[in-house]
């Protein structure tokens, strides 16, 4: 998160509430204090190294809660968790992946968000590829083959490289050729899913049911060397995430009769039903202190990597714009609130829960700047819809100095 983005931010939060005199005072005081008394790095630090990924449910979101508050508490910011429901608990261990024939190497894998574990040292098994069958009634018919294998239910890629990268050193002929052949095996792929009767969700289900040993999948960000990492369907067997390359070798051998085999073990832990929380820290008005000005960012995350872009980012730089308001400017007219939402990657859902728990707040609230575009420039702020917010903001960020912006 680059700086000059953090003043703007704060310098948004100022303007409107004070005279032109004390404006440039006070400016000039969070762009120093930001400049030489940055707290992004040590807060990054804490939050993505120390705690790690914040899956809603699990053990390392509850303790990222109760570290923003000893955090904010400690910088003389007001804190508290606000409990707004409950949520599944669960606690991912290690996840072992290894190729034992027709050769040994290790894999690059992990199960999915609140995968069931494998058996107490894992098992092994042949790796089967979901058939491109006729129609439901011969899914059907073939489901007892998967009973002791491992099935792979996703498309191999037939490329690694992003579409970027393909553009800038690859013909145009053969640039447009891959992306034909793409095409065409992904809806040959869509299609084969859809003649099983069953939809994403189901399919896992019914091959766990006919006794599969555990699903593998592999979901591509269309970037260098990353996938998705998002929930699991099955209830009694692991479901785990291939790395593109190693999916694809066992997708190879699979289909070329070699007949692969693996020992999975993949270790979690359900942990019952978990309270679920927003972290709200305020900066109370003096003027006006049932008027809210507001700052959010959700706090949880997938727990594929750790929540650094998605979004630890738009955490930390609003913890540390009340940082530097709570030094620079510790007397606003007007109460300045932080939400850091629980549960937003599975639907908004501590955002609204909060609304809905402060229905009297609602009306109350002046402006509201939210954070979850990751890193980079900032190359637009969103009005979200509200005819006039066009005009605040271009007012606002006109007064902030040309080379924060």
């Amino acid at each position: 998160m680059k700086k000059r983005y953090l003043f703007g931010m704060g310098l948004m939060l100022l303007f409107g509430m004070q005279a032109q005199a004390q404006q440039d005072e006070v400016i000039e005081k969070i762009i120093q204090e930001a400049r030489e008394n940055s707290q992004l790095k040590e807060i990054a630090h804490e939050l993505m190294d120390g705690i790690g990924p914040r899956l809603v449910g699990s053990p390392q979101m509850q303790k990222a809660h109760d570290w923003a508050v000893e955090k904010y508490q400690s910088w003389g910011i007001e804190a508290r968790n606000e409990q707004w429901g409950e949520w599944r608990g669960w606690d991912r261990g290690i996840t072992h992946i290894d190729m034992v024939e027709p050769w040994v190497r290790s894999l690059s894998g992990m199960q999915l968000a609140w995968s069931p574990a494998s058996p107490e040292g894992g098992a092994s098994g042949e790796v089967i590829i979901l058939p491109d069958l006729q129609d439901s009634a011969a899914f059907q018919a073939w489901l007892p083959n998967v009973k002791g294998k491992y099935v792979m239910i996703s498309a191999p890629q037939l490329t690694g490289r992003p579409d970027y990268n393909w553009e800038e050193w690859s013909t145009e002929e053969s640039f447009e050729k891959m992306k034909a052949e793409r095409t065409i095996f992904e809806r040959a792929w869509q299609a084969r899913i859809q003649k099983t009767g069953l939809g994403r969700r189901e399919l896992p289900q019914a091959l766990e049911d006919a006794g599969a040993l555990g699903i593998l999948s592999s979901y591509w960000s269309r970037g260098f060397g990353a996938n998705k990492i998002f929930s699991a369907y099955t209830k009694k067997v692991p479901t785990v995430d291939l790395s593109l390359e190693d999916y694809g070798m066992l997708y190879r051998l699979a289909d070329s009769g070699k007949k692969p085999m693996i020992h999975l073990n993949a270790q979690s832990k359900e942990t019952g039903v978990q309270p679920t929380f927003n972290t709200i820290a305020e900066i109370k008005g003096t003027e006006k202190p049932d008027e809210y000005v507001m700052l959010s960012a959700h706090f949880d995350s997938w727990d594929g990597g750790t929540g650094a872009t998605d979004n630890g980012t738009g955490t930390i730089m609003m913890m540390e714009v009340m940082r530097i308001l709570k030094e620079v400017y510790p007397n606003p007219k007007r109460t300045i609130l932080v939400g850091h939402w629980g549960s937003e990657e599975q639907g908004l859902n501590g955002s609204r829960a909060f609304v809905e728990d402060h229905p009297d707040m609602m009306d109350k609230i002046q402006a509201l700047f939210n954070q979850d575009n990751g890193t980079g420039r900032v190359a637009n702020i969103s009005g979200q819809g509200f005819v006039n917010s066009y005009d605040y903001l271009g007012r606002w960020m006109s007064k902030v100095p040309r080379e924060i912006t």
